[in-house]
């Protein structure tokens, strides 16, 4: 079995349980520390960042569009989706576990309240993403890097709108933020250098939820859902794209001291996001000792193919800004530690963005 040590780069599981739990104030407050940036320099100097500004402004579409008339059974969804994706849990020896006595109706519950946990996660992620594109429009110095955030802040007020009506409409409820998710949007909201508010949240965070809608788009079987999420997903590609060709020029002016501390951040990020995927909220609800459930959960064997794949929109951006090996390859030691370096020469995301819009005609709100 792999030690929790390397699994999460630390020699104990922080579960995080108790803190994000029901009870928690509805109103967060992260004081930031960052001045508001005006640049009187109006010329459009680069293409790049251009050329995805007139891609989003066509690329709109309308959340009232979606066909919400479509009736969802969560439960029969639930059970659907175990039988045609069984599961890291389906091939484990659950004897001498705390679940090792449930019955398939408690599975299609646990699947139930997996959803309803995943989608929260994401509509919370989203709601970061707001706050942190709000915050670029006032900190980036560039005048077409402006003009695209302004753009990303609609995606985003339009993609928390979407998981919310999903999750309030079609689902049972939301559940409260991961501590670490909650941690990790904290720290980038914090953070008064406009360039880490980028590496943050349109590097790591939004290439990890490219990667995550994608996956839950292939694994879902209700219809409505998946083509909420390839909506999303052609949103989120032109994100990460911002984020790669934004920071590919800065960091050719930084120090290797500055190059590192983004190479040590963008660790750390990567270990939280992958800390948040433990569903510690969901072993909790389901009445069963969270700690154990976590153990079995990083013992499972498949369990490194789905983790490495979050990774797998990250790590080539990471490669093209650069970071994987400066400061003598330190990033990508840590990245072959996760076990995610694999994935340094899939396409990164500033080459497919235009390959993941969504060109139908027929489009949503279109």
């Amino acid at each position: 079995m792999t030690t929790n040590e390397a699994m999460i780069g630390r020699a104990d599981v922080d579960v995080g349980v108790g803190d994000g739990q029901d009870g928690v104030d509805v109103v967060h407050a992260v004081r930031q520390n960052s001045d508001a940036i005006f640049t009187w320099d109006y010329e459009r100097s680069r293409p790049a960042l251009a050329k995805l500004y007139e891609k989003a402004k066509v690329s709109q579409w309308n959340a009232n569009d979606l066909p919400w008339d479509i009736e969802v059974d969560e439960v029969a969804v639930a059970a659907a989706n175990r039988v045609q994706n069984d599961g890291i849990y389906g091939q484990l020896d659950l004897r001498g576990t705390p679940v090792e006595s449930w019955t398939e109706d408690d599975w299609v519950q646990f699947n139930v309240e997996s959803q309803n946990w995943t989608l929260s996660q994401f509509m919370h992620g989203e709601q970061g993403a707001l706050i942190c594109t709000a915050q670029i429009v006032e900190t980036v110095p560039w005048i077409d890097a402006k003009y695209y955030a302004a753009t990303q802040v609609m995606d985003e007020a339009r993609h928390v709108e979407v998981f919310a009506r999903y999750l309030d409409e079609k689902l049972s409820g939301h559940y409260p933020i991961n501590a670490h998710l909650k941690m990790l949007l904290d720290e980038i909201i914090a953070d008064d250098r406009w360039d880490m508010t980028y590496l943050g949240m349109q590097i790591m965070v939004e290439g990890l939820a490219l990667a995550s809608f994608g996956f839950l788009h292939q694994m879902t079987t209700e219809p409505l859902l998946k083509q909420l999420l390839r909506y999303v997903m052609s949103d989120e590609a032109r994100h990460v794209a911002f984020g790669v060709l934004s920071l590919q020029e800065y960091y050719e002016q930084l120090t290797a001291a500055e190059i590192r501390e983004r190479q040590e951040f963008a660790f750390e990020a990567a270990v939280r996001m992958r800390d948040r995927f433990l569903s510690q909220e969901v072993w909790e609800r389901m009445g069963v000792d969270v700690k154990e459930m976590v153990q079995v959960t990083l013992g499972a064997p498949d369990r490194p193919i789905f983790q490495g794949m979050l990774f797998s929109k990250i790590v080539p951006n990471c490669k093209k800004l650069g970071l994987l090996d400066a400061a003598d390859g330190w990033l990508r030691h840590r990245f072959e530690d996760l076990g995610v370096i694999q994935f340094e020469d899939w396409v990164d995301t500033s080459e497919e963005y235009a390959s993941l819009d969504v060109v139908d005609p027929d489009r949503v709100g279109v």
